[in-house]
């Protein structure tokens, strides 16, 4: 039975609703203030794989929490998320991870093959719904570490294609002396004045303007932001329903990981819970 009214989306949310858990595990050597995967970060939902190839996210993968996918025109929403940190100050948010790619060197040079193509896997795994506006204004963009690259300060120069199908360079990036695992950069902030109003569809390349000093491993993640939770206190539960929310859509085989935006030097432990609602 679809949702058509609020009496029906409390119904669902006791009735016919999914329930989610992401227990993870500290994950330290991390920079204050900025944002880190629990992608990789162990407990529950287990860690996930190292990407290599271009590839598109969904529910099955481990690294994610899975839910009941539903038959249209049933659809699922969020509808509650509590959450808690041992840190204090912590944002937690959830998204859906559309794609991701690995296997980027810090000591290669020259522009580095990335080839994360949104436009052209639209029809696999509920891409084109996942992804959100048809303009791509709903999607964010990232450089995610899976080992770190060393401590040279470098700059990372990102090759994009936009909504209106023109490429170009975003604006270089600086990357200081800690980049450690777990790591995410957000790019969207990166677009230049000149493509002012276009958003990202591709990520073409990545090229460094020095090496690094050691190999690592890095790539880029296209995911889209689905709801999340101001942690203030440390080892307090803190809850979101539905109104605080915004009652997201979550589409069949939407892949939902976990990112902390941190006040410290690590993301605390992790402990939450939340459901997922159907109908």
């Amino acid at each position: 039975m679809t949702i058509t009214t609020r009496d029906g989306f409390f119904d669902a949310m006791a009735n016919n609703s999914s329930r989610v858990i992401f227990d993870k595990a500290s994950i330290a050597s991390q920079t204050a203030n900025s944002f880190c995967s629990f992608w990789r970060g162990t407990g529950q939902p287990g860690q996930g794989a190292i990407p290599t190839t271009a590839a598109v996210c969904n529910d099955s993968l481990l690294g994610c929490t899975g839910f009941t996918q539903q038959t249209s025109p049933a659809t699922s929403y969020f509808g509650l998320l509590e959450a808690t940190s041992s840190n204090a100050s912590m944002t937690l948010e959830i998204h859906d991870r559309l794609m991701h790619m690995g296997g980027l060197s810090g000591t290669v040079t020259t522009a580095q093959t990335v080839n994360l193509d949104l436009d052209a896997n639209l029809a696999t795994d509920d891409l084109d719904a996942r992804k959100g506006d048809a303009n791509y204004s709903d999607v964010q963009w990232w450089l995610e570490w899976y080992t770190t690259t060393g401590a040279s300060v470098v700059t990372a120069t990102v090759n994009v294609t936009y909504n209106d199908g023109t490429s170009g360079n975003l604006t270089a990036q600086s990357l200081n002396s800690n980049r450690p695992a777990s790591l995410m950069i957000p790019l969207n902030w990166l677009i230049p004045a000149a493509d002012s109003g276009k958003f990202i569809r591709d990520v073409n390349t990545v090229q460094l303007s020095a090496t690094t000093g050691t190999a690592g491993n890095f790539g880029v993640t296209a995911t889209r932001y689905r709801c999340g939770n101001f942690l203030p206190l440390a080892n307090a539960r803190w809850t979101a329903k539905w109104d605080d929310l915004g009652v997201p859509e979550i589409t069949n085989n939407s892949c939902l990981f976990a990112i902390m935006l941190t006040s410290t030097t690590s993301t605390g432990t992790l402990r939450a819970t939340g459901k997922i609602v159907h109908g």
